[in-house]
């Protein structure tokens, strides 16, 4: 492994690397899914207000119910396999061995197929039980009969998904994604308005829809595969199915998911009993807020394993250490106007967002917001680890996370009620981001910091520091901190565009006059 002495500058450590281009190439890809998942955010909400405005509040519930009931139910299906998905198929490419490679892409499809046809099975067959609906609706039953369906359709789309980001097509994620699901989504909802449809033709298009999607998928990678010279390689007799390695890797990657449960399930049950429903309410109304700190880093998540993987294979850990923080900077940069918004700004946006009833919220939307910008800044540390395969570690800390979880919000809740649950979930995530970067530092070869970048941390720093300050010192209006956040946004950018090398990875932005005096020439 190289010595330090190459981060000393904020070019060495890209210029003329090896995986310059492909880092530069991630970022770009992830930077049109981050666009595309903006966009189809906003449709999204459109469909949710449509669906709200025209169903009546029993209908509603009832179609809510169902669709958490199959997210469920597609979570277990899956069975982190959309995430193994990612890791393997690009390794035992790298190391030429086709015969894992369509192993792992056949048990993926295989296992989540019959879990999921298996949970329509199932519903079907207790039909009769599920007739009472617990939420009082007469239609639940027919609806969550429709949207059942779902299951296996979306964990074939979550794999789908997977395979497009291993062979780094983020276009074509994009188009599905972004720009078709949301699409016929609307589609359906608008012919349920103007035809004057029920419920169940709601669910119904839901599930034509996501199929439509998923044939299109199945196309796209048939054609994918065939150019690329991999279906060709498919074969019966020398396909091996590496069962052991994946589910010894996806059983442990389970446990991650346990932390965010602890806290959002702890938070509330301790909430709801010692403080009431207004105390849960007051917690919770401020979270969709405060994780939106996070939309850039997931946005970013799917093209990142597999670049990481292959690098893995590749036993290259410089580039892991080049992509990894060229990643984390880009990300922290992104997200600081959410960041400067919900966090130093967070009086003035609560009480705009969600009205003066909720103006004693703003504390813990800072607190939040604080925790999750800063599991984001710091990249991806828990999906470097499950790329080295320290799976006997992630287990112990995350184990060790939600407990830790448990106990402080047993310790603060009941005392600071919906303070104390703010401070337990921020010091849980800051806990486990201490932990998993002390895990890469010991176990991968990824750096603490690339001394290049620490100026990126600094100036973002400062400029959140000096956002809260004013706030707390003059209060101004609310559009005032706004425009000073967009502002302060644009000089983070622009100070550390030698850092982010926004030029090189985006040249084309060099023929917008104004673009170009923030990004540079």
């Amino acid at each position: 492994m190289k010595s330090d002495t190459s981060a000393a500058a904020p070019t060495d450590a890209l210029t003329g690397a090896p995986g310059d281009s492909a880092t530069r190439k991630q970022i770009r890809g992830s930077s049109l899914l981050l666009v595309g998942r903006v966009a189809s955010l906003g449709v999204n909400f459109a469909v949710q207000i449509i669906v709200i405005r025209y169903l009546s509040k029993s209908d509603y519930v009832a179609f809510a119910y169902a669709l958490s009931l199959v997210s469920l139910a597609t979570s277990i299906a899956t069975f982190g396999l959309d995430r193994s998905i990612t890791r393997f198929v690009p390794i035992y490419d790298e190391q030429g061995n086709y015969g894992k490679v369509w192993g792992t892409i056949v048990l993926a499809g295989g296992v989540v197929t019959s879990v999921g046809l298996l949970c329509v099975a199932l519903v079907y067959g207790l039909q009769g039980i599920l007739g009472g609906s617990p939420i009082g609706n007469s239609s639940a039953s027919s609806i969550l009969l429709v949207l059942v369906l779902l299951v296996p359709i979306q964990g074939l789309d979550g794999l789908l998904v997977g395979m497009f980001a291993v062979f780094s097509k983020p276009r074509a994620i994009f188009f599905r994604k972004y720009v078709l699901a949301p699409g016929l989504r609307l589609t359906i909802v608008l012919l349920l308005v103007l035809g004057h449809q029920s419920v169940v033709f709601l669910a119904a298009g839901y599930v034509v829809s996501a199929a439509l999607g998923v044939g299109l998928y199945m196309v796209m990678l048939e054609r994918m595969l065939r150019r690329d010279g991999l279906l060709e390689r498919f074969s019966l007799t020398s396909m091996q199915i590496p069962a052991r390695e994946i589910f010894s890797f996806t059983v442990p990657l389970l446990t991650s998911d346990l932390v965010y449960m602890a806290m959002n399930t702890s938070d509330v049950v301790l909430l709801g009993h010692y403080g009431g429903a207004t105390d849960v309410a007051a917690f919770r109304v401020v979270m969709p807020a405060a994780t939106l700190n996070q939309l850039v880093m997931s946005s970013f998540t799917l093209l990142f394993t597999p670049l990481a993987a292959r690098m893995f294979a590749r036993g290259d850990e410089e580039g892991i250490n080049r992509l990894y923080w060229q990643t984390a900077i880009w990300i922290a940069v992104l997200s600081f106007p959410i960041f400067a918004l919900t966090f130093s700004l967070a009086a003035p946006v609560t009480t705009t967002l969600f009205g003066e009833r909720y103006a004693d919220s703003a504390p813990y939307l800072a607190l939040l917001s604080f925790a999750y910008y800063f599991n984001a800044a710091l990249g991806f540390n828990g999906l470097t680890l499950k790329v080295f395969g320290r799976l006997r570690y992630i287990v112990s800390i995350n184990t060790f996370v939600a407990l830790a979880n448990l106990g402080i919000n047993f310790l603060l809740i009941p005392r600071y009620g919906p303070l104390g649950a703010a401070i337990g979930t921020t010091s849980t995530l800051i806990l486990h981001n201490f932990l998993k970067q002390a895990g890469l530092l010991l176990g991968t070869g990824v750096r603490l910091f690339r001394r290049a970048d620490i100026a990126v941390y600094v100036t973002i720093a400062a400029a959140a520091g000096l956002i809260l300050v004013l706030q707390l010192a003059i209060s101004p209006p609310a559009f005032v901190g706004f425009i000073v956040a967009a502002l302060a946004s644009l000089f983070v950018v622009s100070y550390n565009r030698s850092a982010l090398r926004a030029a090189e990875t985006f040249p084309e932005l060099r023929r917008f006059r104004i673009i170009r005096l923030i990004v540079g020439a």
